[in-house]
């Protein structure tokens, strides 16, 4: 595929790890009911990262690997927008410093961006630690195909999604394909390019038949009908194409939170299941 590539600024946005907090006594209220007092967002994650189910945690909005953010809100909008899934990042600080690893989403609202580091790494991390990222990506577009918007995304990760190019558009390999009713927190937004939105799995049948029950933070997965040009809304014909960033939620209208990184209004993106579809493959970590 033909690119801009060549023209992109390379440019460094920081963060820390942020430490997770806990709201007022706790109590989360679920879609059930029922009040909980749930692990959530932040920190450093030990045990979850890409490739591995985001179904069945018991948490909320689980963020696998190392979340980070910037203590000024100028700094951090910079940080959200301008992180680009697949970058480069690197432990500036402490006794993990000098180790590198990718960023793998971001999550809107809470405003993280969610890195990769190997265990080593991890072990050796704590939450005072500061993270370096190369920005690159936003920006991107595909010369022969103007209709399909790229977004938070590394040229160097699009040109390893096995994309094949068609005389119709792209046939890009997904995990799963879902309906846009299925789409919920995060509609509205203006923009997709600081943040995700949520598929809701609050339907135990629609889980089971959309495959959402295997999903993976990392997974590709296709929505159809959803445009994601200036915000995510519907619009019949169209396709967007994101990357399962964070966990499944008890949370009424949230789930999986998906950080977009290709749209078209058009159907000139072809999702094509693909059971290895996983940044964690692309990226070759896992």
């Amino acid at each position: 595929m033909k690119t801009n590539k060549n023209c992109l600024p390379i440019m460094s946005v920081q963060g820390c790890v942020d430490h997770p907090g806990l709201k007022g006594d706790g109590y989360w209220v679920g879609y059930d009911g029922w009040g909980r007092i749930s692990m959530s967002v932040g920190g450093i994650t030990y045990n979850y990262k890409i490739g591995d189910c985001c179904m069945g945690i018991a948490g909320d909005h689980i963020e696998p690997g190392v979340s980070i953010k910037h203590p000024g809100s100028k700094e951090n909008n910079a940080l959200m927008a301008f992180a680009c899934i697949g970058n480069k990042a690197k432990v500036i600080s402490g006794d993990a410093k000098g180790s590198i690893g990718y960023v793998t989403g971001k999550h809107g609202g809470i405003d993280h961006v969610m890195v990769y580091f190997d265990d080593d790494t991890l072990d050796k991390m704590t939450c005072d630690d500061r993270i370096l990222i190369k920005a690159y990506g936003q920006g991107l577009k595909l010369d022969d195909h103007e209709d399909i918007q790229v977004m938070n995304l590394d040229p160097e990760l699009l040109d390893k999604l096995n994309i094949q190019e068609t005389a119709n558009g792209l046939r890009i390999p997904v995990k799963t394909i879902i309906p846009a009713y299925l789409m919920g927190s995060g509609l509205g937004s203006t923009s997709m390019m600081n943040g995700d939105y949520d598929i809701m799995t609050q339907d135990k049948q629609a889980n089971q038949k959309f495959h959402l029950n295997e999903l993976c933070f990392g997974d590709l997965v296709a929505i159809e009908d959803h445009d994601n040009h200036h915000g995510p809304h519907y619009l019949k014909g169209a396709i967007s194409i994101g990357v399962v960033v964070h966990s499944d939620s008890f949370t009424s209208g949230h789930g999986p939170g998906l950080t977009i990184i290709l749209t078209s209004e058009s159907q000139q993106l072809q999702p094509v299941i693909d059971q290895h579809a996983n940044i964690a493959e692309y990226l070759g970590v896992k």
